[in-house]
Formats: C-alpha cells, sequence, structure tokens
C-alpha cells in the first residue's frame, strides 16, 4: 500500500475511462481545485448517498472552483448506470486495476464487521490549481461527509 497523502505532496496524476468509456485526466483540470473521492462500489447504500450529496451541491462546488471525480473500481458500464439511476451529476471514473487507487493510498487492508479485509478506503483528496495535494482525508464516512467538506473548505 502507498503512504497516505499530505498536504503540499504532488497528486499522482491519472487518466481513467469515465462511464461513457472517455479518457479522464487529472491534468485536464491544472488550474481548477479537484475533489478527488475514492468510494468502494457503485449502487451500495452508502455510496449511493456519498455520490447523491456530492450531486446535490455540484453547483455549489463548481461556484467555489472545485471539480469532483469519483473514482471506484467499478467498470465504466456499472458506472453509467449508476449514474442514471440515481440522476448523478458528478464525473465517475473506472480504476478496475486499483493502481490509483492504490497511488492515493485509498486501498488497502481496512476493517470491515470486525475482519480485516483488502478494500477500497473510503477517502477524499483535495488537489490545487498546480496538481499538489491541499488535503487528505482518509476512512471518511458516507453519510455527512460532503456537507463537512464544504464546512471545512469554507465553500
Amino acid at each position: 500500500m502507498a503512504e497516505r497523502l499530505s498536504p503540499g505532496d504532488p497528486a499522482p496524476d491519472f487518466t481513467l475511462q469515465d462511464a461513457d468509456g472517455k479518457p479522464v485526466s487529472l491534468a485536464d483540470h491544472r488550474g481548477r481545485k479537484v475533489i478527488v473521492y475514492f468510494y468502494p462500489a457503485a449502487m451500495t447504500p452508502g455510496c449511493t448517498k456519498q455520490a447523491c450529496d456530492f450531486t446535490d451541491n455540484l453547483d455549489q462546488l463548481a461556484t467555489a472552483g472545485y471539480d469532483v471525480l469519483g473514482i471506484s473500481p467499478d467498470a465504466p458500464e456499472k458506472l453509467a448506470k449508476f449514474r442514471t439511476k440515481e440522476s448523478l451529476r458528478v464525473t465517475l471514473l473506472s480504476d478496475p486495476d486499483r493502481a490509483t487507487l492504490t497511488a492515493y493510498a485509498a486501498y488497502g487492508e481496512k476493517t470491515n464487521y470486525g475482519r480485516t479485509v483488502m478494500g477500497v478506503i473510503r477517502s477524499t483528496v483535495i488537489v490545487d490549481e498546480e496538481g499538489k495535494v491541499e488535503h487528505a482525508f482518509y476512512n471518511v464516512k458516507a453519510t455527512g461527509h460532503v456537507a463537512k467538506l464544504i464546512r471545512d473548505l469554507g465553500v
């Protein structure tokens, strides 16, 4: 597992397929702040709540200069179904080999119902306009995270 990111670290660059199979790179967003959030699986209760919260607050975040990218190991086809089913407007990206998840320390050992398992660690990394980590939050809760993030960022 990669070491957790800290403010000032360069954000690992990536190019991943979106829900439509189109490539999206972190570099595409230079000049804007980017909220990169990592979630375990599309169409599960917690991940749905989090994606809907980001969608509900997308205009407010965009006005404040933030783009939002959600990354999971799900295939683009599943992400497309998730987007349609929940009317999501956030950009969802597919990381099936977990390379980006690992680079951001958002994949590794975690405790799930008292057992230690390997999986996606729900995390959010704020990347500044130059591609540096501004904030890195690990083991965040699905419910209430977006509201807390908006408060913490002063949006």
